[in-house]
């Protein structure tokens, strides 16, 4: 394995180039559309030995997987608000996926275990403290908070009845982070965020709810963060309180979840581990894997990519996109005059 190819999200794809790849190429978009492998190699310019469909959280967006002569890899963010992502994974070889407890949505015959792999949320390089921003507000949360988040806002605001001091923005969070002395997470649908990573590598002692999706495994509460029961909020409020009494607490875990994330959590661990995950499949498939998956491709299209190409059709509202759903059902690909 020496060229790669991410399309999506970048995630950790930055962090690959330190990994022992020849060439990584990244392609990221905004615009409504989908790709075939004749485009995906244009883009990369080469032919690429991996090819990495990363999340976006929007319809699929690679299209005629089953039949690519690489490796697939198919990675996963959003599976608690995207039912049909588990579906989608099975006509790739590999499938990365973030939140623990929903590894057996993706393990089937046809994609083992031993093919799907958990890799977490992380925090970047970039996510770092600053001591030199002085501290203005006692509890901090960052993030968005309308309709789309109904459990957050209603959450939040009887939180903030209680909690004058509870500050809630939108913005850089490397910038304000700093600037509170606890910092709130919230996890809308139960999920492992992202919120929790980032806030712990910026040095905060950080607030969150206790969900599950590895978050035990990864941080003890107490000492690399403080839990609270999920949307229960006076038990947030004991907790913050407690902290904000005690600020000789609250730096210690503050630099207690510092220090583990910079042991165990940040992108270029991720990008190691999924580098390394990738070695091992490759020398127990013997190239045999690509090549079983292109003889599948009809079943795999029939069992698992067609119901999600057809509700995709009709869901969505942009002609271009519909026929391409359309024709991907029927075993089509192409440029669809994007």
């Amino acid at each position: 394995m020496r060229n790669l190819l991410w399309i999506g999200s970048p995630f950790f794809c930055g962090e690959l180039r330190h990994c022992g790849w020849a060439n990584v190429a990244q392609h990221n978009f905004e615009e409504a559309r989908v790709f075939c492998w004749e485009e995906l190699v244009h883009i990369a310019g080469f032919t690429p030995d991996v090819l990495v469909v990363a999340d976006k959280s929007r319809p699929p967006f690679v299209l005629g997987v089953e039949n690519f002569p690489c490796l697939t890899v198919f990675y996963s963010v959003d599976s608690h608000i995207h039912s049909w992502q588990p579906r989608y994974a099975q006509a790739f070889d590999v499938c990365l996926f973030s939140l623990l407890d929903h590894r057996e949505r993706f393990v089937t015959p046809t994609l083992p275990p031993e093919r799907v792999f958990w890799s977490p949320p992380f925090a970047k390089s970039s996510d770092r403290p600053d001591d030199a921003r002085p501290k203005i507000w006692d509890c901090l949360f960052v993030g968005t908070v309308n309709d789309n988040t109904p459990r957050r806002a209603a959450f939040l605001r009887a939180l903030g009845k209680q909690l004058p001091g509870l500050h809630c923005t939108r913005g850089d969070y490397r910038e304000l982070y700093p600037r509170g002395r606890v910092v709130l997470n919230y996890a809308e649908h139960g999920d492992l965020n992202f919120r929790v990573f980032e806030a712990m590598g910026c040095g905060a002692c950080l607030v969150t709810p206790r969900v599950r999706h590895g978050l035990t495994r990864l941080f003890v509460d107490g000492e690399h963060l403080v839990g609270y029961v999920p949307d229960d909020v006076d038990d947030a409020l004991r907790r913050i309180d407690f902290l904000l009494k005690n600020p000789d607490i609250v730096r210690h875990i503050g630099a207690a979840a510092l220090e583990k994330i910079d042991a165990a959590h940040r992108a270029r661990h991720r990008a190691r581990n999924f580098t390394d995950f990738l070695r091992d499949v490759r020398m127990r498939d013997s190239g045999s894997l690509v090549a079983a998956r292109c003889a599948s491709a009809g079943v795999l299209r029939e069992t698992y990519l067609k119901l999600v190409y057809l509700l995709w059709a009709y869901d969505v509202t942009h002609p271009p996109l519909k026929e391409a759903y359309l024709a991907a059902a029927r075993g089509h690909f192409g440029p669809a005059g994007f």
